[in-house]
């Protein structure tokens, strides 16, 4: 019995060089950040550029922990995005529902409405936000700036919901109900089991923007006592504009701001790759 050799093939060979090249363009920027946070200032604003961390230590990192200002963004930061991301679930889930399964009267002018909705700039909405914002007396208030990227993401999770929601088919629930399960009952134990790929992959969406949004927060938070990470962090940089700027303890800020997103990841992975893939083929 003769084996065959595989064969690898001069094109798969030469995307893989490629893919490994886009990769390691992709991943510098985070190496740079994290050789730099471990550096000193004076060694990061030599005139040669160093590839590995020289002298490493972690005193960047706890000049920032002690700064006294990181805890109170941070806090703002994950409890802003915590409600965010639960908000935005419950309203764009029950919307996508709606708009999947049941027929009835505007049901396409508000599907054409929340369509037109993300055609609108964002800096557009600035002025009518704030002022609705003031009004309720929210500004530089947790729930005033939830309030705000709710509505900004609410829009897009009900097309990326809706999706997923039109992948399951209603027969199983129907099914379920024939075997005496109400259909509340059914809904729980047939059908939404399916959507929790979909619910994560909207969820990680809505953290992303709700983690990393910077303009918005900078209009709604103007108290130096209400900031979050991406508004502390502007601040962090121009409180040493006296001087010059400790590029190591800014990339040591960044870092630090970075880890609740792997960690994130890391719980919600494997959902979240099922989910887009589902979400690619189902609608």
């Amino acid at each position: 019995m003769t084996t065959r050799r595989r064969r690898i093939r001069p094109g798969r060979l030469l995307l893989g060089l490629v893919a490994l090249l886009v990769a390691a363009l992709w991943a510098f920027p985070v190496y740079w950040m994290t050789i730099s946070s471990l550096m000193s200032n004076i060694r990061l604003q030599s005139g040669a550029p160093t590839f590995w961390p020289v002298n490493a230590s972690m005193d960047n990192y706890a000049a920032v922990w002690g700064s006294g200002s990181f805890l109170p963004a941070l806090r703002m930061s994950l409890l802003v995005t915590g409600l965010t991301i639960v908000c935005t679930l419950v309203f764009a889930f029950l919307a996508a529902l709606a708009v999947s399964r049941y027929r009835f009267s505007g049901r396409r002018s508000f599907i054409l409405a929340v369509l037109l909705i993300q055609m609108l700039p964002a800096e557009g909405l600035f002025i009518a936000q704030y002022r609705l914002i003031g009004s309720l007396h929210l500004l530089n208030t947790v729930l005033g700036i939830s309030i705000v990227y709710v509505a900004a993401v609410v829009p897009f999770t009900i097309w990326m919901l809706r999706g997923f929601v039109a992948g399951v088919p209603v027969e199983l629930e129907e099914a379920a109900m024939v075997d005496g399960l109400s259909r509340t009952k059914a809904f729980l134990r047939i059908t939404f089991p399916l959507l929790a790929p979909g619910l994560v992959a909207s969820g990680v969406y809505a953290f992303l923007q709700a983690w990393n949004e910077f303009t918005v927060a900078l209009v709604v938070l103007q108290s130096d006592t209400a900031k979050t990470l991406p508004i502390w962090l502007r601040s962090f940089v121009q409180a040493s504009a006296s001087r010059d700027t400790d590029w190591g303890q800014v990339m040591a800020a960044s870092s630090l701001i970075a880890v609740p997103v792997i960690i994130f990841f890391l719980f919600v992975q494997g959902r979240m790759t099922s989910g887009l893939v589902s979400g690619a083929v189902k609608g």
